[in-house]
């Protein structure tokens, strides 16, 4: 970086920004506002892409650091399919400030990921969310009867991805955008998905994920009802993986996991309406007497 502060204290600079984005399926991707691909780090960095970004504020403290990247769309850097499909949400996003003359001169700029994505007339902005934003997150737990465990992380123990749990399926059917009819998983009892999630393993939609809502049979399969619409709407004979859903309650945790050891809930804590409950009429009036 020394080298860089040089070469800017020398009055006529030869700089550009450079970013890499780096979505949670893995793809790695590099954009530069230069005129020329630029490589460094062991990504090349493509020019005439029509990536921006709008002046960076940092400030002190646990505030936010903000800025936006604006471009246009094309299928060699950001496509709209993946926009949609919402495969830029929550990547990571580094960004430099590069002597192009010599890229081994840069600084780092930012460092965070992307928020809101919006995106009208062939053309995206994306809000960059600095590192303090998680910062800003609720900490510490709430005493109540539900368990705030996500089901199948460290603190839940369950094994998710195990055959007894969940498994790989093909959709024979698509409704309203949002139900999946599938094949198969007669050895799980209608319902055994609902609050689970499902990942899309092939067709337009891999690598995409989706919240259960319900799960019940039909009369062509098994039927499992998601909350939203993939981004990408998937296709028959597309293979997706069903993960078994909880609904946080002790009963559920025991009998359908056989987890009660790690439950994180309070089962025995009083109901809201026991807090401001009073005593019958006819009990207060005798204690009086």
């Amino acid at each position: 970086m020394s080298g860089l502060v040089e070469h800017l204290a020398g009055g006529v600079t030869t700089t550009c920004f450079c970013w890499e984005v780096v979505r949670r399926d893995g793809v790695r991707m590099g954009f530069t506002d230069h005129d020329r691909d630029l490589a460094f780090g062991g990504v090349v960095f493509r020019a005439g892409t029509g990536l921006t970004a709008r002046a960076l504020q940092q400030v002190a403290g646990l505030a936010v650091d903000n800025s936006e990247a604006a471009g246009a769309l094309s299928d060699e850097g950001i496509a709209e399919a993946d926009l949609r499909a919402g495969r830029f949400d929550g990547a990571a996003v580094t960004m430099w400030l590069v002597n192009w003359a010599d890229p081994e001169q840069r600084m780092l700029r930012f460092a965070g990921s992307i928020g809101e994505v919006a995106e009208s007339d062939g053309a995206f902005r994306a809000e960059l969310r600095g590192l303090t934003d998680g910062l800003n997150r609720v900490q510490g737990r709430v005493i109540q009867s539900a368990c705030d465990a996500v089901l199948g992380d460290a603190r839940c123990g369950v094994a998710l991805e195990g055959a007894d749990y969940g498994g790989a399926y093909r959709i024979v059917a698509l409704r309203e955008r949002r139900v999946l009819v599938v094949a198969g998983g007669a050895g799980f009892a209608a319902g055994f998905f609902a609050r689970g999630r499902c990942r899309f393993t092939g067709g337009a939609a891999a690598g995409l994920s989706g919240d259960i809502k319900t799960d019940r049979f039909g009369p062509e399969g098994r039927e499992i009802e998601l909350w939203q619409e993939p981004g990408a709407l998937p296709a028959v004979g597309d293979a997706v993986d069903l993960r078994a859903g909880c609904d946080r309650t002790a009963a559920t945790c025991r009998t359908k996991f056989a987890n009660f050891a790690n439950f994180r809930g309070f089962p025995d804590v009083p109901r809201e309406d026991w807090i401001v409950a009073s005593p019958p009429r006819e009990v207060a009036a005798g204690r009086g007497g």
